[in-house]
């Protein structure tokens, strides 16, 4: 299982807790160096298991933990400077990102501030420093993670800037595709609602989880290791023909079911 990313290093952001921890765990299964960056060690979920420790625990795979605020350049730039105690950059995974549930005409600046910053203005700093450190190096693949909200709007609070930002994230990845080839591949994962993560646990309800469940094709929620195999097949050589796309993880929900 290890020979798919031998050799190669990932800085994941936001890799404590929720889906960037499965895609911590699940690009260290199969044999990459992690570097998790995050503003907190300790899971938002019940096992609070730092992913750090938790991938020393079940891989050969070596991992450390960086403070990272990705709304900082300084922040983001240490992070991807990290990875150079194992040897380099190879995978890049923006994932970081917050919830907000602000009602939109009571909102403010500030609160459209909180989403957009983390999520875009995140994902475009990981972007740069990783090209930067990709092109002085072997190149790579960066994989970014937005969300359904780029191609589904939804009505509840926060929305409007949760998709305001996730579809900026789609189209930047678009455009660097381009931009940073042949050298580097740029890729999107858009997972739907995903359960055992810290947003599941504070917002989600059992009946909640069963009808979205019901709306998909498989008939199932996702888990984080779901979107931990779709991010090791865009880290890997298996998409080496593959950037400038967007790769739905919501079991068929955006083209087969929901509201």
């Amino acid at each position: 299982m290890a020979e798919l990313l031998t050799d190669r290093t990932a800085v994941v952001t936001g890799g404590a807790s929720g889906i960037g921890r499965g895609i911590a765990l699940s690009l260290a299964d199969h044999g990459a160096d992690v570097v998790v960056a995050d503003v907190t060690q300790t899971p938002s979920t019940p096992d609070t298991t730092p992913t750090v420790d938790a991938i020393g625990e079940r891989t050969d795979a070596r991992a450390v933990y960086v403070d990272c605020d990705v709304r900082e350049p300084s922040d983001v730039e240490a992070a991807v400077g990290k990875a150079a105690e194992f040897g380099g950059i190879d995978v890049m995974v923006n994932n970081a990102g917050v919830a907000q549930a602000v009602e939109f005409l009571d909102s403010t600046v500030e609160d459209y501030h909180a989403m957009i910053d983390v999520h875009l203005r995140g994902t475009y700093l990981g972007c740069r420093e990783a090209a930067r450190a990709m092109l002085a190096g072997d190149g790579g693949s960066i994989i970014n993670v937005s969300s359904t909200a780029a191609d589904r709007g939804f009505d509840a609070p926060g929305a409007a800037f949760y998709a305001a930002a996730k579809g900026g994230i789609q189209s930047m990845t678009y455009a660097l595709g381009e931009m940073l080839g042949p050298e580097i591949r740029v890729n999107a994962i858009k997972p739907g609602y995903t359960a055992d993560t810290g947003l599941d646990a504070e917002k989600g309800t059992d009946e909640q989880r069963r009808d979205r469940a019901a709306e998909t094709a498989l008939e199932r929620l996702g888990v984080p290791d779901d979107v931990g195999a779709a991010a090791v097949f865009l880290a890997s050589d298996l998409s080496s023909y593959v950037t400038s796309e967007s790769l739905l993880v919501d079991g068929g929900w955006v083209h087969t079911g929901g509201p």
